[in-house]
């Protein structure tokens, strides 16, 4: 202090004030709460996207493997912006009770530094740092792939449908090679154009869509093996007696697809057009799968849309800088909150990708 009594009163004045503020910052008073998760995304800047892709693959693959920190799968696992893990809290015996758990967490992490800001979450209320619950049991990728590659008998699979005509009723056939049968013969057919890499990921969508379950019914009536809704598939051709017809399921997927890639293909080449081929290649793959979650016109708006493609100019400007997975989160997450867009539209992307990468590991 006796170097502050030289200088003139109201400088001293307004030393003393510096010291007391950073004496208060040393003890650590609690960082106050921001009141809305999407102000805390709306402020994160476009360049700290990088490496999310991987960081939020390594989370996810927690949770579908169920092994790192959701061995134990009554967990919560905390992440902030980047998909950086932060930390974890057991459940309680209730719901609100864990919630209250996560909440004292987030605190405790932004008072640390470790997380930029907080928001206290709620039984359908999104908190920050992000939450994500390591028991889903509808995402085990181990009894999918079982089902996928024929391991479980009663997911192989024989039949017809419109000009395909696949195994038989002696020596039924994988799903795996049902999707690549009717692949390839599309594909002859010149029936669709798609990236060349695009069938590997088929697997994965099927997988992580229903688990390889032919009577899989989700809570929006999407059925079967690929999820398809009764206006999708009455849009293909498909009567209501075949809605669960695996090969009828198949072909409407490519169908879809081949529809999503005419609608998104102009705009990704021509708005990354400085890209590297393979890199916007890879990035048209992953849009599209995002696309067959969320709507391919809902990714176009992330480009053309005034409102929603600010994230998308930036990546494309400094695209050096970023994978094409960090690309294709990036114009995600910085859109979260908006066109009904959530956190769901991040793991269906990593899912499929760590679904992939499980059946490649079979062969």
């Amino acid at each position: 202090m006796h170097h502050l009594c030289r200088l003139p009163r109201r400088f001293r004045m307004v030393g003393v004030l510096i010291l007391c503020c950073l004496s208060l910052l040393a003890h650590g008073n609690p960082t106050a709460p921001v009141n809305d998760w999407q102000t805390i995304v709306r402020n994160t800047p476009y360049w700290s996207s990088q490496g999310v892709y991987n960081n939020v693959l390594d989370i996810r693959r927690w949770v579908l493997e169920e092994s790192g920190y959701c061995a134990d799968p009554e967990r919560h696992l905390l992440f902030n912006h980047r998909g950086q893990f932060l930390g974890y809290t057991s459940n309680a015996l209730t719901s609100e009770e864990t919630q209250q758990r996560l909440n004292r967490l987030r605190e405790k992490l932004a008072r640390e530094g470790r997380a930029s800001a907080w928001t206290p979450g709620a039984d359908g209320t999104t908190g920050y740092p992000f939450a994500l619950a390591c028991d889903q049991p509808h995402a085990r990728l181990e009894e999918a792939r079982s089902r996928y590659l024929g391991d479980d008998p009663k997911a192989r699979l024989w039949g017809r449908w419109d000009d395909l005509d696949f195994a038989s009723p002696e020596s039924p056939g994988t799903l795996h090679d049902a999707l690549l049968y009717v692949y390839s013969t599309r594909s002859n057919q010149q029936r669709q154009s798609l990236p060349q890499e695009l069938p590997r990921y088929l697997a994965g969508m099927l997988m992580i869509e229903s688990g390889g379950r032919a009577r899989a019914h989700s809570i929006a009536d999407a059925r079967g093996i690929m999820q398809l809704t009764p206006q999708v598939l009455s849009d293909c051709g498909v009567a209501p007696r075949n809605h669960w017809h695996r090969l009828a399921q198949l072909d409407c997927a490519i169908k879809l697809m081949s529809q999503n890639a005419r609608i998104l293909e102009p705009a990704i080449n021509t708005y990354f057009a400085e890209l590297p081929t393979a890199k916007r290649e890879r990035l048209f793959t992953l849009l599209l799968i995002q696309a067959y979650h969320g709507g391919a016109t809902r990714v176009r708006r992330l480009l053309d849309d005034d409102d929603l493609n600010g994230p998308a100019q930036y990546f494309a400007e400094y695209h050096e800088r970023f994978s094409a997975g960090d690309i294709a989160f990036g114009m995600i997450f910085h859109n979260l909150g908006r066109d009904r867009l959530g956190l769901a539209s991040l793991y269906y992307v990593a899912d499929v990708e760590l679904a992939t990468q499980a059946i490649a590991r079979s062969f």
